[in-house]
């Protein structure tokens, strides 16, 4: 299980080191709540494939695309996120997470780019990738750490 160990503790690593968000790593283990909301949102909507294919449907396909290449990646703003999933799917998490609906969108702005960055080596998306959602997503919900 070597690359999705190296993937978790990759974000692990890179979004508790340059974040400033107040939750930064809580829970057991210190699992970070923001991977598992942008996990969770990557698997509700069928996985990068199926999050780029969102995005482009709201006009927003270049800010995804940025992710999954290898240069910068485009900002996304939590309005943007809370148009394109609607309240149903934020307030779902965010009642998972005991969280605000206003903290989900925010935590997944700082977060999405990031995790779909590191889940797209070399600017392509892994065949398996979707098989490496669910098994993150179990992982982070079992308190493993990463």
């Amino acid at each position: 299980m070597g690359l999705l160990d190296g993937l978790l503790g990759s974000m692990m690593g890179g979004m508790m080191g340059g974040g400033t968000s107040a939750q930064g790593a809580q829970g057991a283990q210190g699992t970070n709540p923001m991977i598992m909301m942008a996990l969770q949102v990557l698997q509700q909507n069928g996985g990068i494939q199926g999050l780029l294919a969102k995005f482009q449907q709201a006009g927003m396909g270049q800010q995804a695309q940025s992710w999954i290449g290898t240069g910068q990646n485009m900002p996304i703003s939590a309005d943007a996120l809370s148009q394109i999933f609607g309240q149903g799917q934020l307030g779902q998490i965010a009642q998972q997470l005991g969280m605000s609906h206003e903290q989900v969108a925010s935590g997944l702005a700082q977060s999405l780019p990031q995790v779909v960055d590191h889940m797209t080596p070399g600017g392509e998306i892994p065949a398996e990738h979707n098989d490496l959602v669910a098994q993150a997503l179990a992982m982070l919900q079992k308190g493993r750490p990463a």
